[in-house]
């Protein structure tokens, strides 16, 4: 049996599809009760601060939205040295630590964990500030959350139904349910963003 599994989601969830890796560590912590040695992270956009969490893995399943160039919803498996090639949809700007500038940093110091396997999600829309995600992409969680548990098997690691409880996930505030059902509705969304990330004026 494997040591030392990090599963993490990476992505941001303020940008519609952008936020599948993360939804899909949240649906794992929901459904399913993972080993306690089993790290189960939400990595959201937290660039090189996730180096010492991959310092400690040996095997890393990463969940991320991914822009293959293919069908909204095609769910696609990369392994090994492939992995760093094709992580992440969007930067969100010229200043933010993409998770392959994660790995480089990781591979250089001589901690890059040695399993790689990346779980990405073809995205429909990123442009869209404030958004949840497309159904197309909603609907790949569940096979997606399915492929990492179906790997975990083969290594030997047995997941039953359940909950999974870490310190390590979101804030309850922004999990998807109450985050996409507190959105407005078209008519009356800010154009620039979505209100509730903007300070009531006085």
């Amino acid at each position: 049996m494997a040591s030392n599994v990090l599963v993490m989601g990476i992505g941001n969830v303020l940008w519609a599809d952008e936020g599948f890796g993360v939804r899909c560590v949240e649906h794992l912590a929901q459904n399913w009760a993972l080993p306690a040695d089993i790290t189960l992270l939400d990595g959201g956009t937290q660039g090189l601060y996730l180096l010492p969490f991959l310092e400690q893995a040996d095997t890393l399943i990463v969940f991320d939205a991914v822009d293959y160039g293919l069908a909204p919803g095609t769910l696609k498996i990369i392994e090994g040295d492939a992995v760093p090639r094709f992580m992440g949809a969007k930067k969100m700007s010229l200043h933010q630590t993409g998770f392959q500038d994660v790995i480089a940093t990781a591979q250089l110091m001589g901690y890059c964990p040695p399993s790689l396997l990346l779980i990405g999600c073809q995205p429909e829309e990123l442009e869209d500030y404030g958004g949840g995600l497309r159904p197309v992409v909603a609907a790949r969680i569940e096979p997606a959350v399915s492929v990492a548990l179906e790997r975990l098997a083969d290594m030997g690691i047995t997941v039953l139904p359940g909950r999974t409880h870490s310190n390590l996930l979101a804030d309850p505030s922004i999990m998807q349910d109450a985050y996409e059902a507190g959105r407005p509705t078209e008519e009356e969304a800010c154009r620039i963003g979505d209100n509730r990330f903007f300070q009531a004026a006085d």
